[in-house]
């Protein structure tokens, strides 16, 4: 292992539970958190997406679906 990994890994290692915690708190405040309405906003594409995509490997099932019945009679 090279020298400067083992300097980070002997810092890290000095890290109490309660500094963690502190750490983490403080990057949290740091975030950027979506609003409301923006949340609702992205729920609703990943929902029209999905009803998007189903409906198109729904039409490919199909076709293939077909296909393969022409193909074995």
């Amino acid at each position: 292992m090279p020298q400067a990994a083992k300097g980070r890994l002997k810092e890290m290692a000095k890290t109490t539970p309660a500094q963690f915690v502190r750490q983490v708190r403080q990057e949290a405040s740091k975030v950027t958190w979506p609003t409301r309405k923006e949340t609702g906003v992205a729920t609703m594409m990943v929902f029209v997406m999905v009803f998007i995509m189903s409906i198109f490997f729904l039409a490919v099932d199909q076709v293939i679906s077909w296909g393969i019945q022409v193909i074995l009679g």
